[in-house]
C-alpha cells in the first residue's frame, strides 16, 4: 500500500448488515473461552494435525491472542461503520437503504477489514459445514447468500487495494 485510503462502496443498508454480522461474530468470540464451539475451532485450527498434543498445547498458548486480535480487528471495521448505522433497518425507506455510501479504508485498517470479513465468513461455513468452496448448497438457505456475499465484498476490497497500489507507480 501507498498510504492512500481506500474508498468501499456500500449501501446503507449493507453497513447495516455488516454492523449486525461484525456484533454477533463478537459475541461468539466473547463466549469462546466457555465453549467448544466449531466456528471459534476454525478460526484456531491445529497447526500440528498428525500430533494432537502438540497442537492442543500450541493453541492453548495462542488461542487467546488469536481471540484478541479478531475482537480488535473487528473493533476496527466496527468504527468505520458507525457513522453509517444510525438507524434501524425496518425504519429505512427503499431510496435510504439502497443510498450508496463510501466506506472509507486507511491502509493501516485494510489488514482488519481482511481479516474480521474472512473470519466471518469462516464461520458462516463452519456453522453450514462448508470445507471447499465448490461443495453444494441449499439455495433456500440465506446464510449461503451472506457468505457469498461477504467472498464478494473481499474480493472488491482486494481489487481496490490493488488499483490503489498501482496507481502509485
Amino acid at each position: 500500500m501507498n498510504g492512500r485510503s481506500i474508498r468501499l462502496p456500500l449501501a446503507t443498508i449493507e453497513c447495516l448488515h455488516l454492523s449486525g454480522l461484525i456484533d454477533e461474530f463478537t459475541s461468539v468470540l466473547a463466549m469462546s473461552a466457555d465453549t467448544s464451539d466449531p466456528g471459534i475451532d476454525r478460526l484456531t485450527p491445529d497447526v500440528y494435525p498428525e500430533d494432537a498434543a502438540a497442537s492442543a498445547e500450541f493453541r492453548s498458548a495462542t488461542r487467546d491472542d488469536l481471540i484478541d486480535r479478531r475482537v480488535q480487528d473487528a473493533t476496527r471495521v466496527q468504527h468505520a461503520l458507525a457513522p453509517f448505522v444510525t438507524a434501524d433497518s425496518e425504519t429505512l425507506t427503499e431510496e435510504q437503504a439502497l443510498t450508496p455510501r463510501d466506506i472509507t479504508i486507511p491502509p493501516e485498517d485494510l489488514d482488519a477489514w481482511l481479516r474480521t470479513l474472512t473470519a466471518i465468513r469462516l464461520v458462516i461455513a463452519s456453522r453450514l459445514d462448508i470445507t471447499t468452496d465448490d461443495e453444494q448448497r441449499d439455495p433456500d438457505d440465506p446464510r449461503f447468500g451472506v457468505y457469498d456475499w461477504l467472498a464478494y465484498r473481499l474480493d472488491t476490497l482486494l481489487t481496490l487495494a490493488d488499483d490503489v497500489d498501482e496507481t502509485a507507480f
